[in-house]
């Protein structure tokens, strides 16, 4: 067996999740990634343990994130929005002050992915980042239902566990 799969089937087969959207004009009813979100976490066995809508605002952002990471009914926090480059997005500088351990390689291949089979080069405008607060997991994509479903079914939802795994690893 490969490490990488001894891993995975060692990893817990759940984990709960926070759902973030960082948008100061969804409201739940228009709220199309967090739903999707949820939808896919429970659809792959993943236990949802909130939802907020947060505006995009570097320090409710900040606020939201360590609340969630201090709360030991969440295990990972995913949020969508705000991972662009406009003044008013500041989501990924949130994230990134508040993260223990950086997983460069989430932000790296959710933009190849975006590359080859989505969006051609715009992909560089994203600045989706993952890493740990503490023992939780954090994920930062973008807001597009297009991003939420790449970053979703080929990243987050199969590697979940495997993150988990090794942030609770002992050894």
């Amino acid at each position: 067996m490969k490490s990488a799969d001894q891993h995975r089937s060692e990893a817990p087969d759940t984990v709960s999740c926070m759902i973030v959207t960082v948008s100061d004009t969804r409201t739940p009813e228009t709220d199309i990634g967090g739903q999707l979100i949820k939808s896919l976490l429970e659809e792959s066995g993943y236990r949802i343990a909130g939802y907020e809508i947060v505006k995009d605002d570097y320090e409710g952002i900040r606020e939201l994130i360590h609340q969630a990471s201090s709360n030991p009914d969440v295990e990972a926090v995913i949020l969508t929005g705000g991972t662009g480059i406009s003044p008013r997005d500041t989501t990924y500088e949130a994230v990134s002050s508040l993260l223990d351990k950086q997983l460069p390689g989430f932000g790296e291949i959710f933009r190849y992915l975006s590359f080859t089979e989505d969006i051609g080069a715009a992909a560089i405008l994203s600045r989706a980042i993952a890493g740990t607060s503490g023992s939780t997991a954090v994920f930062s994509i973008p807001g597009s239902k297009g991003a939420v479903k790449l970053a979703m079914e080929r990243i987050i939802v199969p590697e979940l566990g495997h993150v988990m795994r090794e942030i609770y690893k002992k050894e």
